[in-house]
């Protein structure tokens, strides 16, 4: 079963990806995976030597095309999954971004986006981001 936790602050070489929860014109926005039907939150692995709130900026730009934006941090969560990580909590944080303009052409395994009023309903991460969205809502960022 997986679990999904979240805490305040943790340290920071714990923090191995970002997730951003974001917005334009107060829709949410969605990306879908060249190699997937289904829809998720934007964000990805943190890479070598780079600053958590750099991972979330590229991987905002990366899988939505997002050039203009505002970016804060949520909270840290983690995630704990029998098939992931050998069953070891992984830890990541988790943003929200207002987007104000997008770059025409996305450049990344990203096929395209999609700007929703309300939650998919076929998620990739099922048990993970539905619970982020929870959270961020709970916290007052949605």
């Amino acid at each position: 079963m997986t679990e999904v936790k979240f805490y305040d602050k943790a340290e920071d070489e714990l923090l191995k990806f970002a997730v951003i929860i974001s917005k334009t014109r107060n829709k949410y926005v969605f990306c879908k995976h060249k190699d997937r039907d289904t829809w998720e939150v934007p964000g990805g692995h943190r890479e070598e030597g780079e600053n958590i709130v750099d991972t979330a900026k590229r991987e905002l730009y990366e899988e939505t095309g997002a050039v203009e934006f505002a970016i804060e941090p949520i909270c840290v969560y983690s995630v704990t999954a029998p098939d992931n990580f050998d069953g070891r909590e992984t830890f990541g944080m988790l943003f929200f971004a207002d987007i104000k303009r997008f770059e025409a052409e996305l450049h990344s395994e990203i096929e395209k986006i999609t700007i929703m009023d309300e939650l998919p309903k076929r998620w990739t991460y099922p048990d993970i981001q539905p619970e982020l969205m929870k959270e961020a809502k709970r916290r007052g960022f949605l």
